[in-house]
């Protein structure tokens, strides 16, 4: 059933369309209450540099690599992401200028990448965005990165939207994967689309002769134009889904492969297992004008 809604939000059959099609009137009705909220809430400016790379569309887009590339250029910078898929609740720092203070169940998967690619920043994972910030800004941060926050709307920030290559279903909730109507990317500083603003680059490490490839993605079969040879079988999980090792061990054994291809994102949910790993590794390739409107929002931000 996942995966039947997975394809309709994202590449959508001919079979999909009756359902589309019942769920448009609901979908309609969201998009218009998502965009007068947009409307009417008043933003809070906190004092402090904020850049939200965010998304309209639901999963996928590149959000931790290009979090990842931004925050690489910046000093004393914080960021701050909601944790999806943690076993935790509340406010958790999940690092302190490089060091690690939780383990991955406590700060969930993309955070946790986000904190060891990070030597020199913060990771802080917060349901509530406005008390992390207070937090980041008390302990001398010098700009914010919010995760994830263009649905953030009572936020003074500056907006960055990533947009998929291609976008097959521009529909909201509940009959495509859309936050808001798609046209609210206006209200974006920068709307970087991928292929033209951003590419991916990916990386392997470990690569064996037959892999399984394990992953807890939204919308996994995105990864099948990356994949190298050698996979002869794959398993999707639910997206930021923990993984089990004595379940690896048994589908690696039933699939006959000599490792496991995981995402970074999955990896570091593997931390400590014992098993073989090959590695895909994301990384991105964006236009230097981005950085550069970046730069300008932060040097001419009032101090």
């Amino acid at each position: 059933m996942r995966l039947f809604f997975e394809e309709m939000f994202f590449a959508p059959k001919w079979y999909h369309y009756p359902l589309i099609s019942l769920l448009f009137p609901f979908s309609l009705i969201y998009g218009i209450i998502m965009s007068v909220r947009r409307m009417v809430t008043s933003q809070k400016d906190f004092g402090i540099p904020i850049i939200s790379v965010g998304n309209l569309i639901a999963g996928g887009s590149g959000k931790t690599p290009f979090v990842i590339a931004l925050a690489k250029r910046l000093e004393g910078v914080v960021i701050i992401s909601r944790g999806y898929g943690r076993k935790s609740k509340g406010l958790i720092e999940v690092s302190s200028k490089g060091e690690l203070l939780v383990d991955v169940t406590q700060s969930g998967d993309e955070p946790m990448l986000m904190a060891q690619s990070l030597p020199g920043a913060s990771v802080i994972v917060s349901e509530d965005r406005e008390l992390a910030i207070v937090l980041a800004k008390g302990k001398g941060a010098k700009c914010i990165i919010l995760d994830d926050g263009f649905n953030r709307v009572e936020i003074e920030k500056f907006e960055i939207v990533l947009e998929p290559a291609q976008i097959k279903n521009y529909l909201p909730f509940p009959a495509g994967a859309f936050r808001e109507f798609w046209f609210n990317q206006k209200y974006a500083d920068i709307v970087a689309k991928e292929g033209e603003a951003f590419n991916r680059q990916v990386e392997f490490e470990n690569l064996t002769s037959k892999m399984l490839l394990v992953t807890a993605i939204s919308n996994p079969g995105r990864l099948d134009s990356y994949l190298p040879e050698g996979v002869v079988k794959k398993v999707y999980l639910e997206d930021h889904a923990y993984f089990e090792e004595e379940t690896l061990k048994i589908h690696l054994s039933e699939s006959k492969a000599q490792s496991l291809l995981v995402t970074e994102k999955d990896a570091v949910k593997m931390q400590g297992f014992k098993l073989p790993i090959s590695e895909m590794k994301l990384k991105l390739e964006i236009k230097e004008t981005i950085f550069t409107q970046v730069d300008e929002y932060i040097k001419g931000y009032p101090q």
